[in-house]
């Protein structure tokens, strides 16, 4: 067990309660709240799929578009290739 937590359970218990009063207590400095930044967290992975989202549906229509053109010369050029 020790091994696992790096030292004996009761140490690691008061140095994990003593970096978490001053955690909490820069928080409370600066205004924070675990709530608050769990807040902005789910906010901000929200816009970054927003964008990766918009940016597939931007990168697929520009595949359609594309495929548009391509396709059909494609198909013009292999029945051409298949008469010879």
């Amino acid at each position: 067990m020790e091994r696992f937590l790096g030292g004996s359970p009761l140490g690691v218990l008061i140095r994990l309660i003593f970096i978490s009063l001053l955690v909490g207590a820069v928080m409370a400095f600066l205004g924070l709240s675990p709530w608050s930044l769990y807040d902005s967290a789910m906010r901000f992975l929200r816009s970054i799929t927003g964008l990766g989202f918009g940016a597939v549906r931007e990168v697929g229509q520009w595949i359609v578009a594309g495929a548009l053109i391509v396709v059909p010369l494609w198909l013009i050029s292999r029945l051409f290739a298949a008469r010879r």
